[in-house]
């Protein structure tokens, strides 16, 4: 069977477009994000020139935004004491316009990163870790000559509060994350460990392929109204975790409450009622030691201006015991904690949750 899909012509007319053209561009893109991944396994910040249009403004726009993320992940690299040993795109296409030698794509991506300890051998399988990081794009691509290029590029950078982040002064750091042991968490309690199952199944596009890349339907998504961490973090504790809805922490068929949906509120509540205590507050400098007493199942709350605007689900730990996150908004699956949040004016909270 051939399955046609509609696009709109530049010249406004209809016309036929059946699955193996989209099939084609759907491995287009698929290639050019794997030429990205594959300059930042390389750390050849030249490897991605020829990949964009910089004859155009969004062209060089996206260009240079893609410079900054690789300049970041290299960074953070070298403070964490690792290299990236594979990263694997998994590109969904959602929708495709144009004709020709210009296309118009809105796609999902899962990108999974694969890393190793700087001591510890490649060649074991158990020290190789695995996170993903799941994003929503919208593409523009042309071809210019055989060569497909981006012209515009749109979609929620999971490391855009780091992007202006100055060289992390990594030696102290990274001998102590080196120097670090496994955690075991093979005896968690019931309450931890069905709260990380649910955490792990609603990631969103990070998610495992079995589970579709979607969010529990029943609360909703409130990414395009501010953000849905906090969502996730509050349906995280209540369907996994078993903790009971409050007159003010609670959501019902009209929507969730402050305290359900706002992530400033959402900590005060955990704090405040006693469902939580603070095991740390301050910069990444002043808290990276402490982020050891997080379990999966606590969480931690990131601060900026004074106002904490992210929460992110403690799930697991790597091997050497530095703890993971799983969270909605840019959706990430068993992601270091301070991936992507590691600019000075950041500040964390490292919250013990009491199951």
């Amino acid at each position: 069977m051939i399955f046609l899909y509609y696009f709109s012509h530049p010249t406004n007319t209809k016309f036929l477009v059946d699955a193996s053209d989209k099939e084609k561009i759907a491995n287009e893109v698929t290639e050019l994000f794997q030429i990205r991944n594959k300059a930042i396994l390389m750390q050849d910040l030249e490897a991605i020139d020829y990949i964009y249009d910089k004859n155009t403004k969004y062209g060089t726009w996206a260009y240079n935004h893609e410079i900054k993320k690789m300049k970041y992940l290299i960074n953070w690299s070298e403070k964490q004491g690792v290299k990236f040993v594979d990263i694997v795109p998994m590109v969904v296409i959602r929708s495709i316009k144009g004709s020709n030698n210009y296309y118009s794509v809105n796609l999902i991506c899962s990108t999974e990163y694969k890393y190793v300890y700087e001591n510890e051998e490649l060649g074991d399988g158990n020290k190789v870790n695995m996170f993903r990081i799941g994003t929503a794009h919208s593409v523009k691509l042309a071809n210019k000559d055989g060569i497909w290029q981006i012209t515009k590029e749109w979609y929620t950078d999971p490391f855009a509060d780091s992007l202006n982040l100055e060289n992390i002064k990594a030696d102290s750091i990274k001998k102590y994350i080196l120097s670090q042991p496994y955690r075991d968490f093979s005896n968690l309690s019931k309450r931890r460990s069905s709260a990380v199952a649910y955490a792990d199944k609603y990631c969103g596009i990070a998610s495992d392929e079995e589970f579709g890349f979607k969010y529990n339907k029943k609360y909703g998504d409130y990414n395009p109204l501010g953000g849905d961490c906090a969502n996730f973090a509050s349906q995280i504790l209540f369907e996994g975790g078993k903790f009971k809805k409050t007159s003010t922490w609670n959501f019902d068929g009209g929507g969730g409450s402050k305290a359900w949906l706002n992530a400033n509120a959402f900590k005060d509540f955990m704090i405040n009622n006693g469902r939580a205590s603070l095991i740390a507050r301050g910069t990444y400098e002043k808290v990276y030691k402490a982020a050891y007493k997080l379990k999966p199942g606590d969480f931690v709350a990131y601060e900026k201006n004074g106002k904490v605007v992210h929460i992110s689900t403690v799930t697991g730990a790597d091997s050497k015991g530095y703890s993971l996150v799983n969270c909605h908004n840019t959706d990430r699956y068993r992601v270091p904690w301070d991936l992507g949040w590691s600019n000075r004016k950041i500040k964390f909270w490292l919250v013990h949750v009491h199951y």
